[in-house]
C-alpha cells in the first residue's frame, strides 16, 4: 500500500515565499461547488451581522460596544462596566477553550468558515478581484504584460474600490469603539470638526488595505497564532480537510488520467495529478502533503476535486472531512477523552458564568472614607467625609436617591445637591458627610452600613469604615 511521500521538504519552508526569500503571489483559482456555496450563505450572515451589530440597538443600548477609553460595554444590548470585568475574563476563557474543543474535534475550520480576515478576504477582496481582473489565468497574465492601458484601468479600479471597501469596514470598526451614534454624529458634522478621529480613522483603513491588498494569506500563515497553536491541538482522530493517500496513490501512486485506461488493473491510484487542488488553494499549499499550518480548511480543494472525479467518472470525495484514522485504518469519528476533559471544563466554566451573570447587580453602589482625611468634632459628633459613586445597569432612570445609615444611629449630610439624579446606564458620584455620636462608636474604626434607595425602592447597601477617637471622656 502507498503512502504519501516522505519527503518533507515543504514543511521547512513557507508555499508563498520563494527561494530567494521573496514574496510568491498566490493567484488562487474562483472555487465552484457545494461546500463553496454553502460558506458564501455562512458568510453573507456574518458579515451582515458584522456591519449591522454596531447599529441596532436593544433596549436603548449598542449590540455591540466596546468602548475602552470611557469603560462603557454592551454584549447583546446589555450594558457592562469596569466591574463586571470578571464576566469578560471568564467568557473570554471560555471561547478560548471552546475555540480548543472545536479545533480538536473538527481543525482549523473556524479560519475557514468564521474567521473575519477569510471572510473579508475570500468573500469581499477576492470576489471584487475576480470581477475586475478575471479568474486564475487572467490575473498571471494580467500582471505579467506591459503597463498598458488596459493595465491600469483595472488595477486603478480594483485599488480605489479596495480603499473604498477598507474606509467602509473602518468605519464600522470604529463604531465597536466610540459608539454607532458618535460616529454618525462625526459624519454629520464633517471631518473639520473631528481631526483626531479623523487620523485614526485614515490609519485603519490603511491597515486594512495593507492586509487585503497586499498581505492577505499571510495574516493566517506569520501572523495568526492560532495556526501554530491547532499543532498541539490536532492528532490522528481529528476530523480535517484531508487527501485520501491510500486511495489517492494506490499501489503505483499518482498518475495522469487516460480515456478508457482501467487504472485499477496498474495499480495506479484515484489522483490524476492535475493539480486543481492546489491551483484553487487561497494559501497556496498542496493538500496532497498532508495536515499544514498554512490549511485553514476552506474546503476549497474538496469541491474542486469532486468537479474533477465526476468529469473522469471516479468517485467523489477523495478529499474530503475525514481523520487521518479514517483514512488508515477506516475508524468513524469518536469522541477521545480529551474531548471529553474539554467538555468538562467548558460545562463549568459556562455554569460559573451563568451563576456570575444571575448574581451581578443591577446597581452597585460604593461608599468609601476620602484618603487622607481623619475625623472631626462637630458639635457633640464625630464627623468623617466620603465620596460615593452609584452605578446604574439598568434601563431606568433614578430620579430621587438618598440615604439612610442603618447602623449605627447618625446621620448623613450631601454635599452640594441634595437631590441625586443617576440616568440608564450611567453613574453618578459625590461627596456627603456621616456624623455618629462617640457613645455608638466602637473604638477608633467602627463598620457602619448605608442603605441607598430611589424614592422607597432599596437599590443597594454599603458597608464602610468610620474613624473615631481611640478613647472617650
Amino acid at each position: 500500500m502507498a503512502t504519501p511521500s516522505n519527503d518533507d521538504s515543504f514543511r521547512d519552508s513557507i508555499g508563498t515565499i520563494d527561494k530567494q526569500g521573496k514574496r510568491a503571489w498566490v493567484y488562487p483559482k474562483k472555487p465552484v461547488g457545494k461546500l463553496y456555496e454553502r460558506r458564501k450563505l455562512v458568510s453573507y450572515f456574518l458579515l451582515v451581522l458584522l456591519f449591522a451589530a454596531p447599529f441596532v440597538k436593544r433596549n436603548g443600548n449598542q449590540f455591540l460596544l466596546f468602548n475602552i477609553m470611557e469603560r462603557k460595554f454592551s454584549i447583546f444590548g446589555n450594558p457592562f462596566w469596569p466591574q463586571d470585568f470578571h464576566l469578560v475574563v471568564i467568557f473570554m476563557i471560555i471561547g478560548v477553550v471552546g475555540l480548543a474543543l472545536f479545533t480538536v474535534a473538527f481543525g482549523r475550520i473556524f479560519c475557514g468558515w468564521i474567521c473575519p480576515q477569510t471572510i473579508f478576504m475570500e468573500m469581499v477582496f477576492r470576489r471584487i478581484e475576480y470581477w475586475i481582473e478575471g479568474d486564475r489565468g487572467a490575473q498571471i497574465k494580467l500582471d505579467k504584460q506591459e503597463w498598458n492601458a488596459e493595465k491600469i484601468r483595472k488595477k486603478a479600479t480594483k485599488w480605489f474600490i479596495f480603499y473604498v471597501v477598507s474606509f467602509l469596514i473602518a468605519n464600522v470598526f470604529l463604531a465597536y469603539f466610540v459608539g454607532s451614534d458618535h460616529v454618525l454624529d462625526m459624519v454629520r458634522q464633517g471631518p473639520l470638526y473631528n481631526t483626531n478621529t479623523l487620523i485614526a480613522l485614515i490609519v485603519f483603513t490603511y491597515v486594512f488595505y495593507f492586509v487585503f491588498a497586499w498581505f492577505r494569506e499571510q495574516v493566517c500563515i506569520i501572523a495568526c497564532p492560532y495556526g501554530r497553536m491547532q499543532g498541539v491541538l490536532l492528532d490522528n482522530k481529528t476530523i480535517n480537510v484531508t487527501y485520501d493517500h491510500v486511495r489517492g496513490e494506490g499501489e503505483s501512486g499518482r498518475a495522469k488520467f487516460k480515456k478508457g485506461e482501467d487504472r485499477s488493473a496498474f495499480g495506479k491510484g484515484d489522483c490524476i495529478d492535475c493539480h486543481q487542488c492546489v491551483n484553487v488553494c487561497p494559501t497556496g499549499i498542496d493538500i496532497r502533503n498532508g495536515v499544514q499550518l498554512e490549511c485553514v480548511n476552506c474546503t476549497a480543494c474538496i469541491d474542486e476535486c469532486n468537479i474533477i472525479m465526476k468529469s473522469i467518472d471516479l468517485p467523489i470525495n477523495l478529499i474530503r472531512y475525514a481523520s487521518e484514522d479514517e483514512v488508515v485504518k477506516k475508524e468513524k469519528f469518536v469522541f477521545t477523552t480529551r474531548m471529553k476533559g474539554y467538555v468538562a471544563v467548558l460545562v463549568i466554566l459556562i455554569g460559573i458564568f451563568i451563576g456570575m451573570l444571575c448574581l451581578r447587580n443591577d446597581v452597585e453602589a460604593n461608599i468609601l472614607r476620602l484618603p487622607g482625611q481623619l475625623y472631626e468634632h462637630k458639635g457633640e459628633n464625630i464627623s468623617n467625609v466620603f465620596t460615593y459613586k452609584i452605578i446604574n445597569k439598568t434601563m431606568d432612570d433614578f430620579d430621587n436617591i438618598h440615604f439612610k445609615l442603618v447602623n449605627p444611629t447618625g446621620r448623613i449630610q450631601l454635599v452640594g445637591h441634595q437631590d441625586i439624579h443617576v440616568k440608564k446606564d450611567s453613574l453618578a458620584q459625590g461627596t456627603l458627610f456621616i456624623e455618629i455620636n462617640p457613645a455608638f462608636l466602637q473604638g477608633d474604626k467602627t463598620e457602619i452600613k448605608v442603605e441607598i434607595y430611589n424614592n422607597h425602592l432599596l437599590l443597594e447597601t454599603a458597608t464602610t469604615n468610620f474613624l473615631g477617637p481611640r478613647s472617650f471622656n
